[in-house]
C-alpha cells in the first residue's frame, strides 16, 4: 500500500472510531430508554433475594441489587389484564374498561379497552421514542384494542391471556402468537425462550440508532400450566433433595425465566445501552398457591384480594440516577409506573390518572404518601373488592360475605379482623368503596360480540 492511500485508511479508521465514540457520548446524554419486564404470577417469595431457600435466581437478585428495591408495592389486581390495563393507562383498571380478565370467548370475557384510554406507547411515541411490545398483551384480540393499534411502534409476541402449552402456543385452539398483525407459527420452541430472543433481537436493532426506545417485555411465565424445560426440572430435583414434584415444577420453571431475563440483561451490557437504561422489573399479581408457589409470609395469593394476592417484587434502576443497593418501604401501585416513566422522558400529559410518580423516591428523596385511597379490585362475577386507607385495609374477597377490617401496621399478615372491634372505621372506608364502585359501574366495558 501506498504511503498516501495508508495515511487515506488510518484516517478514515479513525473518524469511523471517533464516529461510534460520539454516538455513544450521546447517547448517554439523550433521553433514558426504558426497559419494562413484567413477569406473571411471581409469588412474593419466589425469588432468592426475597427470601426463597430452594429457588436461585441469580439474575434478577443482580438487577434488584442495582438499582432501588420496593418491599411495599402492590400489583392493581389478583389477576392478569386489570393490572396491565393499569400498567399502560395509570389508572385504576375499571376506570378504562378492564374489571376483569380478557378473554377468547364472549361468554368470559370481562374487559374492553374504552376508546378513549390513552396508553403509555402513544404518548412516549409523540415524545420521539421508539416503543415495542415482546411477550404477553392480554388487552384485546381484536381491532382497535391490538398492540399497534394502541400505540406500539412493534409487536412481537403473544396476543391472548395463557398459552395451553408453552410449546405449541396455543389457547383453546388458537394461534395467537404474532409479529405485529403477522400470524407466527413459532411451535416446537418454549415460550421463554421466543420472548428472550425477540427482546434482544430488538435490543440489536435499537443499538444501532440513536432514538431512545421504551421496550416493554412481558413474559408469559410463570404462569400455569407450570411447564419448565425437562432439564431444567431435572436439575432442580437433583439440587433440592426432597421437594415435590409441584414445587420442583414451579422453581425450575422461575429458574428458567431468570436464565432468560439474565440473557436479556447482558446483551444490554454488551450493546453498551446499559448505562441510559431504566430497568424495571415487576409482577402483575402474586403467586398461584394451588401450583406451588410461594408468597412470603403473606395470606393467600393469586386470585385473592389478600396481601399475597397483590403484593409483588419489584425493582428500578438506572445507572448513575439511583443509588445501587438500596431499598425502600414507600408504598405504591402498578398505575404509579405510568407517570414515573413518563416523568423520567419528560414526556407530558395532560388527561386525568389516579397514578402518581414515583421519581422523588427513586432519586432518593423523602417522598410523603400519596394522598389517595388506593383501591384493588377484581369486578368479575363474584366481585373481589379491597381498598387501603393510611394503615387500614378493608377486605371482602367473596361477594355477599361481611367487610373484613385489617390495620396492616400491626398486622402486616391479615391474621385479625378488627370490622367488629372498629365499626365507625369500617363504615368510614366502606362507604369509600361503595363511591368508588359506583363510579367504575358507569365505565363501559363489554366487547362487542365477536370483536
Amino acid at each position: 500500500m501506498k504511503r498516501r492511500d495508508f495515511i487515506k485508511a488510518a484516517l478514515a479508521g479513525t473518524a469511523g472510531l471517533m464516529i461510534g465514540t460520539d454516538l455513544i457520548a450521546a447517547k448517554k446524554k439523550a433521553k433514558p430508554n426504558i426497559l419494562l419486564i413484567m413477569v406473571d404470577d411471581l409469588g412474593y417469595g419466589d425469588l432468592s433475594c426475597y427470601g426463597a431457600r430452594d429457588l436461585k435466581t441469580p439474575n434478577i437478585d443482580r438487577l434488584m441489587a442495582a438499582g432501588l428495591r420496593f418491599d411495599n408495592f402492590y400489583a392493581n389486581c389478583c389477576v392478569c389484564s386489570p393490572t396491565r390495563a393499569a400498567l399502560l393507562t395509570g389508572r385504576f383498571q375499571e376506570f378504562v374498561g378492564v374489571p376483569g380478565v380478557i378473554r377468547t370467548k364472549d361468554e368470559g370475557n370481562w374487559g374492553h379497552l374504552t376508546a378513549d384510554s390513552i396508553l403509555l406507547p402513544s404518548l412516549l411515541t409523540k415524545a420521539g421514542y421508539y416503543t415495542s411490545i415482546i411477550g404477553k398483551w392480554h388487552l384485546g384480540l381484536y381491532e382497535p384494542n391490538r398492540p399497534n393499534d394502541r400505540g406500539f411502534d412493534e409487536f412481537h409476541g403473544f396476543l391472548g391471556d395463557m398459552m395451553d402449552d408453552y410449546y405449541d402456543h396455543r389457547r383453546h385452539g388458537f394461534n395467537y402468537m404474532r409479529r405485529n398483525e403477522k400470524i407466527l407459527d413459532t411451535a416446537g420452541v418454549h415460550a421463554t425462550e421466543l420472548f428472550t430472543r425477540w427482546s434482544i433481537n430488538s435490543l440489536r436493532k435499537r443499538a444501532r440508532s440513536d432514538q431512545p426506545f421504551f421496550q416493554y417485555l412481558a413474559y408469559n411465565a410463570p404462569h400455569t400450566p407450570i411447564q419448565p424445560p425437562e432439564d431444567w426440572l431435572e436439575k432442580v430435583q437433583k439440587r433440592e433433595k426432597g421437594i415435590t414434584e409441584t414445587r420442583a415444577k414451579i422453581v425450575a420453571f422461575i429458574e428458567h425465566l431468570d436464565h432468560g431475563i439474565g440473557q436479556v440483561l447482558s446483551e444490554l451490557k454488551d450493546l453498551g445501552l446499559d448505562d441510559n437504561t431504566i430497568i424495571i422489573f415487576t409482577s402483575d399479581n402474586g403467586g398461584l398457591l394451588s401450583k406451588g408457589a410461594n408468597n412470603g409470609p403473606y395470606r393467600e395469593g393469586k386470585t385473592t384480594i389478600y396481601e399475597g394476592g397483590v403484593k409483588v417484587c419489584t425493582c428500578v434502576a438506572w445507572p448513575g440516577k439511583i443509588k445501587p443497593e438500596t431499598r425502600t418501604d414507600f408504598r405504591a401501585l402498578t398505575m404509579d409506573l405510568f407517570p414515573t416513566i413518563l416523568e423520567a422522558t419528560q414526556t407530558g400529559f395532560t388527561h386525568k390518572i389516579e397514578g402518581r410518580s414515583l421519581m422523588p423516591t427513586l432519586m432518593g428523596k423523602k417522598q410523603s404518601p400519596f394522598n389517595r385511597d388506593d383501591y384493588y379490585t377484581w369486578l368479575q362475577g363474584t366481585s373481589k373488592e379491597a381498598m387501603r386507607r393510611g394503615d387500614f385495609k378493608l377486605v371482602r374477597d367473596k361477594a355477599g360475605t361481611p367487610w373484613e377490617l385489617y390495620n396492616l401496621k400491626d398486622d402486616p399478615y391479615e391474621k385479625t379482623d378488627l370490622a367488629a372491634k372498629n365499626p365507625e372505621k369500617l363504615k368510614e372506608l366502606v362507604e369509600a368503596m361503595q363511591k368508588h364502585l359506583k363510579a367504575a359501574k358507569k365505565v363501559p366495558w363489554q366487547r362487542p360480540i365477536g370483536k
